[in-house]
C-alpha cells in the first residue's frame, strides 16, 4: 500500500437519498428528526419557480408546521442569517428545511448554529469552532453545484470587509439531503455552466488537496468524469432527465470529496472575488480554475496527468499541463469564457484581492503553499 493509504484521515457524510420522488420524502424526514415546525429557507428564484410545492406538500401531508424565509442574496450576507434566526426562534421552529443552491443551504447552516450558540455568525469563522451543533437540517438541492447538501462547510458574505468567510465545522453536516433530478431542471444555461463548474472545482481542488485520502481520490475522480459527461448536454438540453441525474450525481460526489479533503487556491481566490464584488460563486471559479491549475501541475504532475486522462475521457502518456488544455476547452463549450476584467476587477483592485485570498483557509490544503507574488500572478493571468 502507498503512504497515503496509512495516513489517519476521517470521512464524514450525511444520510442522502437520490433520485425521482426524494423531495416528496422531505414531510417524512423532517417527523423522523423530530421536527414538528419547520423554518424553510430558500430564495425568490426557488419561489418563482415553484421548486418548493413538492416540498411544501409533503411536509403538510405529515403534520408539519411551516415558516418560510426567502430573505436571501445569492451571496448570503450576515445580516440575512441573523433575520433567519430570528424569525427562527420567533416563530418556535425546531428544525430547518433548505430548498435551493448554495446559498440557502449556507443560510440555513448558519442560522442552524447562530440559533443553537447565541453569537454572531461571523464569530464562527473559521475551522471548528462551532461549539453546539445546530437543530436538525434538510437539505433539498435544486441546483447541480455546491455539494452543500452534503458538506461541512458554510460560505458567509462580510459585507463590512468586503469578503466571504469559511465556516468548517462537522456540525454544519446536514443530518439528511434529499436529491431530486426534477428540481434543477429549470436552471438556464448560464447558472447550469457556473454551477457545473463550482462542482469540477471542488472535485479537481480535493484531488490534489494535501488532505487528500484514497476515500475523497475516488468521489473526486468519479465527479471529474460524470460533469465532464454530462454538463455540455445539460446545458443544451435543459429538460434531459439523464444528464441532470449524472449532473446531480457529480456535484453530490465533488461535494463528499471537498467536504473531507478541502479545497485549494481556486476557492480561496473566488471567496475573495465573489465577496469583494459580490459575483456569482461559480463563475468566479471557472474563470480561476485553469489557471491555477497550471500553477499546481508543477507540484502534482502524476493527479494532474490523471485528471487530464479523466476529464478527456481517454489517453495515456499525457503531460500534466494537457490538463490545463483540457479545463480551457471545456470552458469553451460551455461559454465559460469571460476574465476578471469582464467581471468588473479593476487592477487596482489585485493586491487587496491578494490579501484577502491568502487569509482564506481553503489556501492551506493547496499544493505548494502559493506565496503573496503567486496569488497575485495567478489573478494577474486570469484578468
Amino acid at each position: 500500500m502507498d503512504d497515503m493509504s496509512l495516513q489517519l484521515r476521517k470521512f464524514v457524510a450525511p444520510e442522502y437519498v437520490f433520485g425521482i420522488g426524494a423531495a416528496e420524502l422531505a414531510g417524512q424526514s423532517v417527523r423522523n428528526l423530530g421536527g414538528r415546525r419547520a423554518l424553510v429557507v430558500l430564495d425568490d428564484g426557488v419561489l418563482a419557480h415553484g421548486l418548493h410545492r413538492l416540498v411544501m406538500e409533503s411536509l403538510a401531508k405529515e403534520g408539519v408546521e411551516t415558516v418560510l424565509f426567502s430573505a436571501i442574496s445569492s451571496n448570503p450576507k450576515e445580516s440575512e442569517i441573523m433575520a433567519g434566526a430570528e424569525s427562527y426562534l420567533k416563530h418556535g421552529c425546531d428544525c430547518l428545511v433548505a430548498v435551493g443552491g448554495g446559498s440557502p443551504m449556507d443560510c440555513a447552516k448558519g442560522i442552524g448554529i447562530v440559533s443553537s450558540n447565541d453569537d454572531h455568525i461571523l464569530s464562527f469563522e473559521g475551522v471548528d469552532n462551532v461549539p453546539r451543533p445546530g437543530p436538525p437540517l434538510v437539505c433539498i438541492p435544486t441546483t447541480s453545484g455546491t455539494g452543500a447538501e452534503v458538506s461541512q462547510f458554510a460560505i458567509v458574505n462580510d459585507t463590512r470587509r468586503r469578503v466571504k468567510i469559511a465556516i468548517v465545522s462537522r456540525t454544519l453536516v446536514p443530518d439528511l439531503a434529499l436529491l431530486d433530478p426534477r428540481l434543477t431542471t429549470t436552471m438556464p444555461e448560464k447558472l447550469t455552466a457556473h454551477t457545473g463548474f463550482d462542482a469540477l472545482s471542488h472535485a479537481m481542488e480535493a484531488y490534489l488537496s494535501n488532505a487528500a485520502s484514497p476515500t475523497t481520490d475516488l468521489f473526486a475522480l468519479e465527479a471529474i468524469r460524470l460533469i465532464r459527461g454530462n454538463l455540455i448536454s445539460a446545458i443544451a438540453k435543459p429538460d434531459d432527465p439523464g444528464a441532470r441525474a449524472g449532473m446531480l450525481l457529480g456535484s453530490l460526489y465533488a461535494g463528499m470529496a471537498f467536504s473531507n479533503a478541502i479545497l485549494g487556491a481556486v476557492h480561496a481566490m473566488a471567496h475573495s472575488l465573489g465577496g469583494f464584488l459580490d459575483l456569482p460563486h461559480g463563475l468566479c471559479n471557472a474563470v480561476l480554475l485553469d489557471h491555477v491549475m497550471e500553477y499546481n501541475c508543477d507540484f502534482e504532475p502524476g493527479r494532474c496527468r490523471e485528471m487530464a486522462r479523466t476529464l478527456s475521457a481517454g489517453g495515456d502518456g499525457q503531460e500534466p499541463l494537457s490538463l490545463v488544455a483540457e479545463i480551457r476547452h471545456f470552458k469553451e463549450e460551455a461559454g465559460v469564457t469571460v476574465s476578471l476584467r469582464d467581471l468588473g476587477v479593476q487592477e487596482d483592485d489585485l493586491d487587496a484581492l491578494t490579501h484577502k485570498a491568502l487569509n482564506d483557509p481553503c489556501l492551506v490544503t493547496n499544493p505548494g503553499n502559493p506565496t503573496f507574488e503567486d496569488i497575485r500572478g495567478l489573478y494577474e493571468r486570469a484578468y
